[in-house]
Formats: structure tokens, C-alpha cells, sequence
């Protein structure tokens, strides 16, 4: 970054790293992001689509990110705030995680994806790995998934994606969240991230999941440490060869901890000041818990860099 805040010549945007972004020398946004979803398309002037966090989990990292009865509240505040998508979960994944199944998983995801629906006409995506909690998601409204396991832990999920025309994000871990944190060695992390990431969409392509359709994720906190964290959200634009947009899940991380001393609850500041970079870098989705605060950092970076 120079003086001014902006991407230098060295930054992955100023090497046309990101298709998302362009006049990177001169830190401008000129293009719109936008997403296909099966029946549409969503768009934002924002250097940023934002997607908002909705976790119906009793043991998601960040207890300020634990929605029961208040889901539907939650969604409808973030797609009031600016949300372009509302990802909903229902097993957690955090480090040391444990399994939920997947008739757990639907009784916790698909009344608040219908109820959502009926309510608003919002992008929503479901954070599941497992096809048979996609479907029943998809019945009731979903538009999109967020798969932390790349279509790995069940390819049937990657055929339905494909036979109903919906977005995928494929993300990078190390394992299962048990045990994901005890491999946080790399040799070169952005560019395993990478590798891996390219051969997953190779995959999905393969699968007949359109290329148009495909989002990367690098997995910020999934099997890296602090360094190699830094290090994929600097590079993010740069992963898939600028081919796809790249979603940036920091938001409150122990990444954000790692940095700034503060535990969860406090780490708003930090989270904004690392998806504003994260935007700068190429990110073309963020995935945050507070949209109000988001959106307006994206408008505040927009302002300074048309």
C-alpha cells in the first residue's frame, strides 16, 4: 500500500490480479460486483458485496453471533442495513467444532430460510456442507450455498448446485474443524491456497456448476496462523487467477484477536479496518456479523477512490 492508503504497483489489484477490480493504480473501483444467482443477478456500486451472518447455533465462536428465536429479526435488520446476502448457518465450524447431523441441521436452518423468504427478497445462502440440508434449504427459498468443505465432504451437493443453477462458495480448510488448528504449517500458504482452490473449482466445473456461479473462499482461520492469514487476505485477489470473486470471512476472527488484544465482543474496529483492506486486496464478497458498519466503510472507500 502507498502513502495515500491506495494499491501500489506491487499489490495482486495493481498486477489485474482481480476481474472484479480495475484502475488499480489509481485505486478506482469502475466495475459493479455482481453475482448470478439461478433466477437473477445481485449488484452493488459498493467496492463490496456484503453478506451478513446469521448463525441459528448454540456454539458459534462469537455468543453476539448466536440468533435463536431472533433470527428472522437479525436477517431482516442486515437487509435493512445493506446486506446484498444473508448467509444463515447451523453447525458451527469453528476450531474443535463438533459434527451436527443433518436432520439437526435442517430443523435449525429451514423454517428461518422460509420465514425469510416470505419476508424479503433478499439473496440468502445456507453454510452447509451436506446436500440433503441444501435441498430442503433450497425448497424454502435459498438461493445460494456456502460450503466450508469445497464440495468435498459430500460431491451430491455439488450435482444439485449444478442441476438448479446455484452459486457455490468453495472455501480452503485443513480437516475438520476438530482438529483443523493443530495444521497451520505451509510451505507457501497463498499459493497451496490457491492450488487447492483451483483444482476444487476444476472440480465443480466438471460437475456442471457454471463458471459464473463459482465464488472462492481462502478460509481465513481455518488451519493457518495469524501470518499465513495476513498473508491470504493480501493475496486473495490473485487466487483463481482473478477468474472468480473471492469471498472474505475475518469478521470478529481470532485473527482480528490475534492483531488487537480484544476478545470477540470488541473487535468491531478491527474487523473493519481488515475488510476495508480485504476490499482493497480484491475481495469481492465480505462476510461480516455487523452490515450497518460494513456498508458504510465500503461507501466511505468508495467515495475516496472513484
Amino acid at each position: 500500500m502507498n502513502k495515500r492508503g491506495l494499491a501500489g504497483r506491487n499489490s495482486p489489484l495493481s498486477q489485474g490480479a482481480s476481474l472484479w477490480y480495475s484502475g488499480a493504480m489509481a485505486g478506482e473501483f469502475t466495475t459493479k460486483r455482481t453475482l448470478s444467482l439461478a433466477d437473477r443477478r445481485i449488484t452493488t456500486e459498493l467496492p463490496a458485496l456484503v453478506m451478513g451472518i446469521v448463525n441459528v447455533t448454540p456454539d458459534s465462536f462469537w455468543e453476539g453471533s448466536r440468533r435463536g428465536e431472533d433470527g428472522l429479526k437479525a436477517a431482516l435488520a442486515m437487509a435493512e442495513d445493506g446486506a446484498d446476502i444473508i448467509d444463515i448457518g447451523g453447525e458451527s465450524t469453528r476450531p474443535g467444532a463438533a459434527y451436527v447431523g443433518a436432520r439437526e441441521e435442517i430443523a435449525r436452518v429451514v423454517p428461518l430460510v422460509g420465514a425469510l423468504r416470505k419476508r424479503c427478497a433478499v439473496a440468502i445462502s445456507v453454510d452447509t456442507r451436506k446436500a440433503e440440508v441444501f435441498r430442503a434449504a433450497f425448497e424454502a427459498g435459498a438461493d445460494m450455498v456456502n460450503d466450508v468443505s469445497a464440495l468435498e465432504d459430500d460431491p451430491a451437493l455439488g450435482d444439485f448446485a449444478a442441476q438448479r443453477k446455484t452459486p457455490v462458495a468453495l472455501m480452503h480448510k485443513r480437516g475438520e474443524p476438530a482438529i483443523m488448528q493443530t495444521r497451520t504449517a505451509y510451505g507457501d500458504v497463498v499459493a497451496e491456497v490457491d492450488s487447492y482452490l483451483r483444482r476444487r473449482a476444476a472440480w465443480a466445473l466438471s460437475r456442471g456448476i457454471r463458471r459464473d456461479r463459482l465464488v472462492l473462499d481462502p478460509g481465513i482461520g481455518f488451519g493457518k496462523g495469524p501470518g499465513e492469514n495476513v498473508a491470504l487476505i493480501r493475496g486473495c485477489g490473485a487466487l483463481g487467477g482473478g477468474e472468480y470473486p473471492v469471498l472474505v470471512g475475518l469478521s470478529r476472527k481470532t485473527l482480528i484477536g490475534d492483531i488487537t488484544g480484544r476478545p470477540a465482543g470488541e473487535r468491531l474496529p478491527g474487523s473493519l479496518a481488515a475488510a476495508v483492506l480485504a476490499a482493497q486486496y480484491g475481495a469481492s464478497i465480505l462476510r461480516v456479523h455487523d452490515v450497518k458498519e460494513t456498508v458504510d466503510c465500503l461507501k466511505i472507500l468508495r467515495s475516496f477512490t472513484v
